[in-house]
């Protein structure tokens, strides 16, 4: 039986998915993408580690470092384009 509380979460997180998708949609600038596109990532992460606990399994604990990690790089890589024009010196 799921917990009520996850299932508010679950919600709760998908909604702040559906309007981090309507602001990169919608956005001006593309700064604002960018940050829009990591608080989705920061998101998925949350729905990762409640899909865990809610069937008690650790892969996707895993799965939710990798893709921190591959969020956080193309974060930085993003800014560092936008400031500088290149990635790769």
């Amino acid at each position: 039986m799921i917990d009520y509380a996850i299932l508010f979460a679950f919600a709760c997180f998908g909604t702040a998915i559906m309007m981090c998708l309507w602001r990169i949609i919608t956005a001006d600038g593309v700064g604002t993408r960018v940050l829009a596109l990591d608080t989705m990532v920061i998101n998925t992460i949350a729905l990762l580690i409640l899909y865990g606990l809610n069937l008690g399994t650790e892969v996707f604990f895993e799965s939710a470092m990798i893709i921190a990690m591959l969020g956080f790089v193309s974060t930085v890589a993003y800014a560092r384009f936008m400031l500088r024009g290149n990635i790769i010196e």
